[in-house]
Order: C-alpha cells, then sequence, then structure tokens
C-alpha cells in the first residue's frame, strides 16, 4: 500500500494518513491560548495531579556531574517541562519540542517568569522526524500528545533513538475508564459536557469533539504497551489514574 492511499482515524472521520497531522495543527492553533485552561475545566483540576505523578515517576536528579536532558514532546505550553526543572531545583536541562508553533509561542511566553527560564529550550519538531542526534537525552516525555500522532510507532522508534542508553521513555495519554457506573458517567460527561464547555470558554466546541473522539479511538493499555516494546523498549509498565481516565507508561533504553 503506497502512502497515499493509508487512511487513519481523525476523531471519528477516516482520512488520508498525511492529511492527519494538518487538521491536528489546525485544532490546536484553535485553542492554543485557552489550552491549559481548558484542561483544568475538563479535568476538574486533576490532569494537574496527573502530570505531577509523571514526573515524581522520573524523579529528575537535582545534581550531578552533568546536567540531566529531557525531551518533552508535545509539549507546547510547557507545564511539563517546568514540573521537571523545577522538581530537580534547576538541574535539569529541557527541550519543549511541539510541531505547533502557537502552543510553542504560549510556552515561551510562560516561562518568562518561571523559576529557572534558563533551563528550558523550545524547539518546533515533528515527534516522527526529531531534528536531534541519537543518544542526546536522558529522558523523553510526552503528555497527552501521542494520540495526535499519526505514525504513533515511527514517533516511539525516534523517542528511542534520541534516548541515551540507560535513557527512558514516559508516556502519559487518557485511556478507557473501567470501572463499572463510572464509566457511563464519563462517557455522558464527554459527549454532553466538554464540547459545549469547550464553546463557551474557547468559542469553538469542534476541537474538543475531537480530542474526546481522539481519547476513544487510541489504543488499550495492552496494545500500547506493546508497541513500546515493539520500539525496543525495555521493563515496560503502565499504571492507571483515576479509574482508568488516564495511564502512565514507563519504558527503558537499555
Amino acid at each position: 500500500m503506497t502512502q497515499s492511499s493509508q487512511t487513519t482515524h481523525f476523531g471519528e472521520r477516516i482520512v488520508a494518513l498525511e492529511e492527519k497531522q494538518g487538521l491536528v495543527n489546525q485544532v490546536f492553533h484553535d485553542v492554543a491560548d485557552r489550552y491549559d485552561l481548558m484542561n483544568d475545566l475538563m479535568s476538574v483540576g486533576v490532569h494537574r495531579l496527573w502530570k505531577d505523578a509523571m514526573v515524581a515517576e522520573l524523579a529528575p536528579p537535582k545534581a550531578g556531574t552533568r546536567p540531566f536532558r529531557v525531551l518533552d514532546m508535545a509539549g507546547g505550553t510547557g507545564d511539563i517541562g517546568e514540573r521537571i526543572v523545577n522538581a530537580s531545583l534547576g538541574h535539569a536541562s529541557v527541550v519543549v519540542s511541539d510541531i505547533n508553533a502557537d502552543m510553542l509561542r504560549v510556552g515561551a511566553e510562560r516561562a518568562k517568569g518561571w523559576r529557572y527560564p534558563g533551563q528550558v529550550e523550545f524547539v518546533e519538531a515533528n515527534a516522527e522526524e526529531l531534528p536531534f542526534e541519537p543518544n542526546s537525552f536522558d529522558a523523553y516525555t510526552i503528555a497527552f500528545g501521542i494520540r495526535n500522532v499519526p505514525r504513533v510507532q515511527k514517533a516511539l522508534d525516534e523517542a528511542r533513538r534520541v534516548l541515551k542508553r540507560g535513557g527512558r521513555i514516559l508516556v502519559l495519554e487518557f485511556s478507557q475508564v473501567d470501572v463499572p457506573g463510572f464509566d457511563a458517567f464519563y462517557k455522558l460527561y464527554s459527549d454532553r459536557v466538554i464540547p459545549p464547555m469547550g464553546r463557551v470558554v474557547t468559542g469553538d466546541a469542534q476541537p474538543y469533539q475531537y480530542f474526546i473522539e481522539s481519547i476513544r479511538k487510541f489504543p488499550a493499555p495492552p496494545e500500547f504497551t506493546g508497541m513500546l516494546g515493539k520500539a525496543g523498549f525495555k521493563r515496560v509498565k503502565h499504571t492507571s489514574m483515576t479509574g482508568n481516565i488516564a495511564t502512565l507508561f514507563s519504558g527503558w533504553k537499555l
């Protein structure tokens, strides 16, 4: 099958593989300035706890003979990058990378007021074709971004390529609620509350309709764990959070 005939999901829609990135870019162009606010509203602030848990799992060192270098992919507004640098007391350096220039613009502006602004760099890049040398980073993090990548396996291969041996990948992503009763409530909330909320806050419900649909199309935790293994990561594990609304995946380049 040629690339031009390959298809993928954009939410519930089937689109040509090469079209998905442009469609995703438009979604994030539209919501960049209100992205963090909407995350707070949609998750009632719980996304902050999930992100704190990811950085706690990473446990960036607070000292050492060399800087601890992290690539935070799809990190746009910089909230993960800021957490990592603060947790390391400024020892870690973070490259916040995103394919969307508007998300990076928001992050770079926010970074001016951070405690360690000099430890964070913002770089526009495609997760499938990273502009970094092999063995460049001690860790690779991505929070709620991997499901938006057209070729997820290719992005995971690239993550492994740029990690140093002994480096770690951490992926935080929405999942499918598996608690009886709560799953029905969560589906109702997702379908009936989040898109209208998006319309009120950002003026457009459609991006948030896509977000909900993209979550439902993302592989279940065992399948995604297998994709990490296929990319060559070892000691892969996943941890469910808040009734499996979100899942934290971890693996090592050994």
